[in-house]
């Protein structure tokens, strides 16, 4: 028989076992492979409530390259590149980086109409209603938009993502609407949920991604329609040749009208205000905790 003292001492290490945890408190039981589905509800549901909680119903997303950046970053970037090469003149990797950042300098221009953009849309309202800026959180474009409402002194909201490589959130957007995210799928939900207005400035693979799986939801009607704007014709046009897309029957003509192109922050903005001129708002329906009565108000 055990003593006294051993019996203490297994009761203490029965409460210190990995079985006596609290389901939700374990993180190595919702970590399991069976228990995804729970991780997808419940980080779809985090950013719900929350945003629910501050009466966010209307979002303009803005997508495009995280490695764009305004010009005194990139050119300190490329002196900094430079003395790097100096000190290392065969390696070639320093070389094609040094080579791209060169490349990137002449995009400082959308940094800036990102930036523009984000100030816009935080300085103004659609049929009275207050729009947030949300992007990917992340640097580049995302850090120029999310700037340009945190300098117009409204609240701001980025969709971070984990990768292999850490994306920290950049310092612009709002701490209460800093969200981070494991699966990309429920993260394309959060931005297209409150979206009325998608702007895509020129970026690489993430950018085409989140850009046609809006288009795509758009043209087959799982979506309402909503302005989905491209900035910088001339990157666009080089890139993807959507005229020859409908010339070979893989979209309809009527496709093309899905999106419009746009130069500068003033003119994305006057985009969407004509948009909802000719389709005006719906009501807006606030998503609220379970616990209190989910409405619907007309504007």
């Amino acid at each position: 028989m055990p003593t006294k003292k051993q019996l203490i001492e297994r009761a203490f290490k029965l409460k210190r076992s990995h079985a006596y945890r609290r389901a939700y408190a374990d993180a190595d039981f919702l970590s399991r492979d069976e228990l995804r589905p729970v991780r997808l509800q419940l980080e779809l549901l985090k950013p719900e409530l929350y945003l629910a909680d501050h009466n966010v119903t209307d979002t303009v997303v803005v997508f495009g390259s995280a490695r764009t950046g305004d010009k005194p970053e990139l050119r300190d970037r490329i002196l900094e590149l430079q003395k790097l090469a100096k000190r290392k003149p065969r390696d070639a990797g320093l070389k094609k980086r040094l080579a791209s950042v060169r490349l990137l300098i002449n995009s400082a221009k959308y940094y800036d109409e990102a930036r523009n953009f984000g100030r816009i849309v935080s300085e103004n309202t659609l049929a009275g209603r207050k729009l947030f800026v949300v992007t990917g959180g992340g640097p580049g474009i995302m850090e120029a938009a999310n700037r340009g409402a945190y300098e117009a002194g409204a609240k701001t909201i980025g969709l971070n993502i984990t990768l292999p490589s850490e994306q920290a959130p950049n310092p612009y957007v709002s701490p209460e609407f800093c969200f981070r995210f494991h699966y990309f799928a429920v993260r394309k939900m959060h931005f297209v949920m409150r979206a009325k207005a998608l702007v895509a400035f020129p970026g690489g693979f993430g950018t085409m991604d989140e850009l046609f799986e809006v288009l795509t939801l758009v043209q087959t009607g799982k979506k309402r329609r909503l302005p989905i704007i491209l900035m910088g014709r001339e990157y666009w046009d080089d890139v993807i040749n959507f005229a020859n897309m409908a010339k070979w029957g893989y979209i309809a003509k009527e496709d093309m009208k899905l999106f419009h192109y746009a130069e500068t922050g003033r003119e994305a903005w006057d985009i969407i205000k004509g948009f909802y001129k000719k389709h005006p708002l719906g009501p807006v329906v606030c998503a609220v905790p379970q616990s209190k009565v989910s409405l619907t108000i007309d504007r």
